[in-house]
């Protein structure tokens, strides 16, 4: 019998701190509450924080994979290989540009996408039939951009690495070194994700980083309805946009259909208050990875857990389980709300509208069936974590 004064404890939580309300306060007194100072700030902040020469906020994950997409120039009827375990908006921006997607199982090991299994369909396929690989770093464990790199480059294909889960993640190169995701060495564009359960947090948001600065300025133009203010890519003359000798101060020029897709200073305010606590939230996480990977190694219920990976940024701590649905709703009696990340997005109705199957994916279709993601985020207390193992051995231990 569940009791009524047992605490809540989701999945995951953002963590709000006194000095983060004060830096949105002090932008709410400010002259801006959209464009303004807090996000070049904030941008220049996270472009230092994964070592990029470039980034740029927008307003969300999924605007950043569009825009991603688009300044990379992917054109309808072209393909792009991904992932099926992912949220949906991974795959969904490759068909807002009318492209189609082909996914790809993952590595049971390390439930990333294939990398194997890419370079076979590859060499299957005529080159010149897929135009890029949009890599997900599942969970927040990074993906071998190095291995994934490679092989892009073998097939002239681009690389987009989706690492909304993995601000502070890293993996190791062929010289032994750390490479963090985000820094542009390896993939064309890297996104993230501000949405309150990731590790920064600013209502909404998302950033892209590059190397690039041809991708950084297309994207920069994308991001607000396709207008440019810089005078030496203006394409109507000075008459006829008004001026005298040079172009008026006023004048800009939609150039492409692009979008509204920018962050506000408000939410860029938050989101730079919240990156001070970001290498303190990051140690905190692995060390409660640290906690569980320690409860479950070895336990006759568990087929496969997150293990423990020095680079892992840990926004999910998953658990594969017998009788996943059974501890699922066991948990929730208890308050203890545990997630599934994630349905095979190849399985959604909308994508076996386009022809997959069940079946076509067979270890991203097993994984699904015993994922569960336990509670993970860095104010979850040591005696909340202690609950939550407690909870799990004594639904299997009977």
């Amino acid at each position: 019998m569940t009791q009524v004064n047992e605490k809540i404890i989701p999945y995951g939580r953002q963590h709000i701190t006194d000095d983060d309300i004060a830096a949105v306060v002090k932008s709410l007194r400010s002259d801006y509450l959209t464009q303004g100072p807090e996000i070049a700030r904030f941008e220049h902040n996270f472009a230092a924080y994964v070592d990029a020469p470039f980034a740029l906020s927008v307003a969300n994950g999924t605007a950043a994979l569009h825009l991603s997409v688009l300044a990379l120039g992917l054109q309808p009827g072209q393909k792009v290989i991904t992932t099926t375990i992912t949220f949906s908006a991974t795959a969904n921006a490759v068909r807002y540009a009318g492209a189609d997607v082909h996914f790809v199982d993952i590595a049971p090991a390390t439930n990333l996408i294939d990398i194997a299994a890419i370079r076979q369909l590859l060499a299957d396929s005529p080159k010149g039939t897929y135009a890029g690989i949009i890599s997900v770093d599942f969970a927040g464990r990074a993906v071998n951009l190095q291995e994934l790199r490679l092989l892009a480059d073998a097939y002239d294909m681009w690389i987009i690495s989706d690492s909304c889960h993995a601000p502070g993640a890293y993996f190791i190169d062929e010289q032994g070194r750390e490479q963090l995701c985000g820094n542009g060495r390896f993939a064309d564009l890297t996104v993230f994700s501000f949405h309150p359960v990731k590790h920064i947090a600013s209502g909404e948001g998302g950033m892209v980083t590059t190397r690039h600065a041809h991708l950084y300025q297309q994207l920069s133009k994308l991001r607000t309805h396709g207008i440019t203010r810089a005078a030496d890519d203006f394409l109507n003359s000075v008459a006829l946009a008004g001026g005298g000798e040079d172009y008026p101060a006023w004048y800009m020029e939609m150039q492409e259909l692009g979008f509204n897709y920018r962050l506000t200073d408000l939410q860029a305010a938050l989101g730079n208050s919240q990156l001070q606590c970001a290498a303190q939230g990051l140690v905190r996480r692995r060390a409660l990875a640290a906690v569980y990977t320690a409860a479950f190694t070895g336990k006759d219920y568990v087929y496969n857990l997150s293990g423990d990976v020095g680079g892992h940024a840990y926004h999910l701590y998953v658990l594969e389980v017998k009788d996943r649905l059974g501890l699922y709703n066991y948990l929730r009696r208890h308050h203890v709300f545990a997630q599934v990340h994630y349905f095979p997005v190849h399985l959604m109705p909308y994508y076996q509208a386009q022809g997959w199957r069940e079946g076509d994916l067979p270890q991203a279709e097993a994984y699904y069936k015993n994922c569960l993601s336990l509670p993970l985020f860095p104010t979850l207390s040591d005696s909340d974590q202690e609950r939550v193992i407690q909870l799990i051995e004594s639904y299997y231990v009977k």
